[in-house]
């Protein structure tokens, strides 16, 4: 039987203008109802600014929103946070002794110091897969509006041009149907991104050293070398996560091997590209057309080159924008959190080393 008298669990909520906080609040409780009725959760909230102001770097993190001191305040004595974007630094974790998870409603917790809280013994979860449909059809709908100049035709026929001569074959567009196109990743948004491609026609190629060769060739896809994908794709989508070995993995000795006209879209990460050579690659020809919803600095400068290149296509870093991936990492991160106040080791823990070194699973509810 639950003790009345036994403090509940105090928990912050700390989301944004995409996840509000209330969604981690009703999917916590309602992760717990059922499963462990007798947890008693104490919540406070937070939201920080994003996206209505970009995020970034905060402390030694990155790709964070709000300030150290606002999630300090916030934080109070805590044990569990669920969290969008607020950024738990080294200091963070440093100053919030009571803290006991952190659970993060991201792909990658990039706005969490993991060393950090991993060295204080803070577990850390992530929401693998939460906005892979959403990434997959964004990408998708980049290579459509790229390949068939969508976006130039509506803005030219609102400025009262008809451009009928796009369509002289010199200048139509490629259909997916019969094209060859190459992913670079091949995680859960590049499997989807595979399927959708296969059912409209294409050739698929992937690079990714990691995947698993028997699903590839389940999936209708045909694995090869970075290098081979540039020269024979017509399109080539990026899928990759940001790593050390990967940042840049697209530059001016690769991107030459792209055949006249490739077609080249990123709504991964702006670091796995080198933005410096693009303007010339299209002035030139090389690339037919270039799709963007990433950027090497986010918002790109007014001055940046790229806005004055022809046949680019750009968006706000949008691609993950819908709202059930809002609810879906919400539910995703709320389930993290319910686990370890069960007493299980949560699904999606990025740095697991700390239940080895406590020998346990998860904190277990206060009864």
């Amino acid at each position: 039987m639950t003790d009345p008298t036994a403090e509940p669990t105090r928990v912050l909520a700390s989301g944004d203008h995409f996840i509000a906080p209330g969604l981690f609040v009703d999917a916590l409780e309602t992760a717990l109802r059922e499963t462990a009725p007798g947890v008693r959760l104490e919540f406070r909230t937070q939201t920080t600014p994003w996206p209505h102001t970009p995020f970034g770097p905060v402390g030694n993190v990155k790709e964070a929103s709000g300030t150290e001191d606002e999630l300090l305040e916030a934080l109070g004595d805590a044990q569990v946070a669920l969290v969008q974007m607020a950024p738990f630094t080294d200091r963070v974790i440093r100053e919030a002794p009571n803290l006991e998870l952190i659970s993060v409603a991201r792909g990658g917790p990039v706005n969490v110091d993991v060393p950090a809280a991993t060295r204080a013994g803070i577990p850390v979860t992530f929401a693998p897969g939460r906005n892979a449909a959403a990434a997959a059809e964004f990408a998708l709908g980049l290579m459509l509006a790229a390949l068939r100049r969508i976006p130039a035709s509506d803005a030219e026929l609102k400025k009262g041009t008809w451009r009928g001569d796009y369509y002289a074959v010199e200048n139509a567009g490629l259909e997916l149907d019969g094209t060859t196109v190459g992913l670079v990743g091949y995680g859960a948004i590049g499997a989807i991104v595979a399927r959708v491609l296969r059912a409209f026609g294409s050739t698929v190629l992937v690079a990714d050293p990691y995947a698993d060769p028997t699903k590839a060739q389940a999936d209708g896809v045909e694995l090869v070398a970075l290098e081979e994908l540039l020269r024979r794709s017509s399109v080539v989508s990026l899928h990759a996560r940001v790593t050390p070995e990967t940042r840049h993995l697209l530059n001016a000795d690769n991107l030459k091997l792209l055949p006249e006209g490739a077609v080249l879209v990123n709504s991964a990460r702006g670091e796995l590209m080198d933005y410096a050579p693009l303007p010339a690659l299209l002035e030139s020809g090389r690339l037919g057309a270039l799709a963007l919803d990433v950027y090497d600095v986010e918002p790109p400068p007014a001055d940046w080159p790229l806005h004055r290149a022809p046949n680019v296509i750009t968006t706000p870093h949008l691609a993950g924008a819908t709202r059930q991936t809002a609810d879906r990492a919400a539910a995703v991160t709320a389930a993290q959190a319910a686990a370890y106040l069960r007493g299980e080791r949560p699904e999606f823990v990025v740095n697991p080393e700390v239940f080895e070194t406590t020998g346990a699973a998860g904190r277990g509810p206060r009864s």
